[in-house]
């Protein structure tokens, strides 16, 4: 155990850094000057001569990925293995070109094939030509036909049996009516196929994350005595998401005893909302906390230190769609440029006594205002209070904030 001058001399690193005290300071708190000639610090202020680092983001804001695939061009052909899922994750205006090339393709073969019938058969010569036939006595495979047009248009009829009655197949080529079946099976699957498609992407269960939000900003701020990284969540529908669960994972450049770098070292942050685990019954926003503590990644990182630091924090959101069973997964992520430190959330839930139940304010969603916040980390701030829970002993006056130089 340190000894009371130690003790004291500790205590004093601790505040003695803060340029903004004043001599009525309440324990671990550090307070900005209140005075219309001395304006609220920014937070360059923290640490004279900082440079913000900016970290490149790995999960936009709005949740996709920031990432980009390289080396793949050998394996190219697993994407056609799939599909179906490929086309699903394209984008909108090449699944409605492949949609509409599917049909058209489709179409121009299929005319290609009557055309070699008609004129393998001779209904294409001018004595067999519809306005002729009467006067020959000709039966052609396909009745109507004179080019190549109309057998283009007899695919687009065979193939959606659209049934205009102008041109019609005869007994007289069974390849004809061979070739007529085969369109009619083709051309079905085709349409189921792209219909499902359209169908897939419009009911995609990413989409229901538009209506989820995360706030601007994360806070850093005291609750019960500790630190504690905060976000917020809200989903903008009426329908709820059943089996709501919420997880946060700090991105950040780890070094092993080794020497081994790794720069996108994942770790795992405990959160919690409203005394729950991470489990929500998300009827309406909800606060998610992260507790600074021994256990915290984020435990030593004081205020300064995070104008200099270089991490994200990824906050992922999962629950079931109520409307459709359909599982869903929110992103988004927070810089360390994105946390507001001494913040606290405005509280934009309320009983409304007109329409007798609880209103929600959105328009507050990212409102936040400042709070009294120790600007030292976790660690310290936990050293602080212990260090008050340690009584003095010999000459060493008792250890009060009227101690500590300021």
């Amino acid at each position: 155990m340190d000894s009371p001058a130690e003790a004291n001399d500790r205590k004093s690193l601790i505040t003695s850094g803060h340029p903004y005290g004043t001599p009525e300071l309440t324990p671990g708190i550090y307070y900005y000057p209140k005075t219309p000639t001395s304006p609220t610090p920014s937070r360059k202020s923290f640490r004279p001569g900082a440079v913000r680092k900016i970290r490149r983001r790995a999960i936009f804001k709005n949740g996709d990925c920031n990432i980009a695939h390289s080396g793949v061009s050998r394996r190219g052909l697993r994407y056609l293995q799939d599909i179906f899922t490929t086309l699903v994750d394209i984008q909108w205006r090449w699944t409605l070109m492949i949609f509409a090339l599917a049909f058209f393709v489709s179409w121009l073969a299929f005319a290609l094939i009557w055309w070699l019938i008609m004129f393998t058969h001779g209904d294409l010569e001018d004595e067999h030509l519809p306005m002729n036939q009467a006067e020959s006595g000709w039966t052609p495979c396909v009745l109507g036909i004179h080019s190549f047009t109309s057998c283009y248009l007899f695919s687009i009829e065979t193939q959606h049996t659209i049934g205009y009655g102008v041109r019609t197949t005869t007994e007289e080529c069974p390849e004809a009516i061979f070739i007529m079946s085969m369109q009619s099976i083709i051309g079905m699957m085709i349409q189921a196929f792209m219909v499902g498609i359209v169908f897939a992407k419009m009911t995609r269960p990413k989409l229901r994350t538009q209506t989820l939000l995360f706030s601007r900003n994360a806070v850093i701020c005291q609750r019960e005595g500790h630190l504690c990284l905060m976000f917020r969540v809200g989903d903008l529908r009426k329908t709820h998401i059943i089996g709501a669960s919420v997880r946060a994972q700090l991105i950040r450049s780890r070094k092993t005893k080794e020497g081994e770098v790794m720069t996108n070292y994942q770790t795992e942050l405990s959160v919690a909302a409203d005394g729950c685990d991470n489990n929500l019954f998300f009827i309406w926003p909800m606060t998610i906390v992260h507790v600074i503590d021994e256990e915290s990644p984020l435990y030593h990182l004081s205020a300064s230190d995070m104008l200099q630091d270089r991490f994200e924090v990824v906050v992922i959101l999962e629950g079931t769609v109520e409307s459709t069973g359909q599982t869903t997964q929110a992103r988004s992520s927070y810089l360390a440029t994105e946390i507001l430190w001494g913040h606290r959330f405005e509280p934009l839930v309320s009983y409304n006594k007109d329409r007798q139940g609880y209103e929600v304010n959105y328009s507050k969603f990212d409102n936040t205002f400042a709070v009294d916040t120790p600007l030292c980390s976790g660690a310290e701030l936990a050293e602080f209070y212990k260090l008050q829970d340690v009584p003095d002993s010999g000459d060493s006056d008792p250890l009060t904030m009227d101690n500590i130089p300021v």
